[in-house]
């Protein structure tokens, strides 16, 4: 099975139709499982909304939502030890952090390159 958390910079690729966008959407197809926190929904409903571009609830249709049921301060300490990132982006990669013991099972989707780098330096499949 081949996991990856998809963080929100991936879908609005696919839905803005930037030029990573078809390759991101090729590459999530790669994948037997997503998973995203439902933060991701607000983050694409607010840019559809600034960019005029259109929104789907079916780009979810695959997602699997990662849902914290406790503090993630551990989770953050070890993304802010591994660098700064900003608080949508540290809440991403804190909640990835949260579904799996082992970072290098998985793979953390972005198309930020700051974000990107904090991953893979917390063992992340990038």
């Amino acid at each position: 099975m081949s996991v990856a958390y998809v963080d929100t910079s991936a879908l609005v690729a696919i839905v803005l139709g930037e030029h990573d966008g078809p390759p991101m959407a090729r590459r999530l197809k790669d994948f037997t499982r997503l998973l995203a926190s439902n933060l991701l929904e607000a983050e694409l409903r607010a840019t559809c909304a600034r960019e005029r571009g259109t929104f789907s609830e079916e780009l979810f249709a695959d997602f699997r939502w990662v849902f914290p049921d406790r503090s993630l301060g551990p989770e953050l300490a070890a993304v802010l030890s591994a660098g700064y990132l900003r608080g949508a982006d540290l809440w991403h990669v804190a909640c990835a952090l949260y579904v799996t013991p082992s970072p290098g099972d998985i793979s953390f989707i972005t198309l930020d390159e700051r974000q990107r780098v904090v991953a893979a330096a917390l063992g992340f499949r990038v």
